[in-house]
C-alpha cells in the first residue's frame, strides 16, 4: 500500500514547477496524538508532502523511468503551526535535473502565509556512481501509475481543454 500525503495537484508544469493541495482534518489519527490537546500537522510528515509533490514532479520529468528516490533534506524551515481545517499549498520547482539526480526548492503555503521553507535533492538510483546495482523493476512509481495520474488528472484535464481552445 502506498501512503499518498497530498489530496491532489492543482499547477503541473512538466520538468519545471508543481503545486499541490493537502486538506489537513482531524480524521487524521496522528493528530489525535501530536500534540494531545493542541492538534498540530507533524514537520516531518510537511516534510514529506513536499518530498512527494517534488518527487512526482522529478519523477514525471523523465516519464517516471527512473527510481527517484528522495537523497538529502537540504533546508527546511519553518516559521508557523499547521492545524486541522487547514488547507495547504505546497509549491516545488525543479533547480536543476541530470542524469544522476535533482534538486528542487518549495514553500507550503496556508492563506497566503508562508509556513515552511523546504529543499530537497533526490537521486536517479540507476544512474549512481557507487556502482551499486538495484532491481530492474520500478519500485519506487511501479508500472501502474495510476495513483500518480489520478493526482494529475484534474490538471491535465485543464490543460487538454485549454488546448482544445487555443
Amino acid at each position: 500500500m502506498r501512503w499518498i500525503w497530498i489530496d491532489k495537484f492543482v499547477e503541473f508544469h512538466s520538468g519545471d514547477s508543481a503545486v499541490a493541495l493537502k486538506n489537513v482534518t482531524l480524521a487524521e489519527e496522528h493528530l489525535h496524538d501530536h500534540f494531545p490537546g493542541f492538534p498540530v500537522m507533524p514537520e516531518s510528515l510537511m516534510i514529506e508532502a513536499m518530498a512527494q509533490t517534488a518527487g512526482i514532479l522529478v519523477g514525471e520529468a523523465k516519464n517516471f523511468q527512473e527510481k527517484v528516490i528522495l537523497a538529502k533534506i537540504k533546508k527546511a524551515v519553518f516559521f508557523d503551526y499547521v492545524k486541522p481545517g487547514d488547507t495547504i499549498r505546497i509549491r516545488a520547482q525543479i533547480e536543476s535535473i541530470v542524469a544522476e539526480a535533482a534538486t528542487t526548492s518549495g514553500q507550503i503555503i496556508r492563506d497566503d502565509k508562508l509556513v515552511a521553507e523546504i529543499d530537497l535533492m533526490f537521486s536517479h538510483i540507476d544512474q549512481n556512481l557507487a556502482g551499486i546495482e538495484f532491481p530492474e523493476e520500478n519500485f519506487v512509481f511501479g508500472s501502474d501509475t495510476s495513483v500518480f495520474e489520478s493526482l494529475l488528472r484534474d490538471v491535465l484535464s485543464a490543460a487538454g481543454k485549454e488546448s482544445e481552445q487555443n
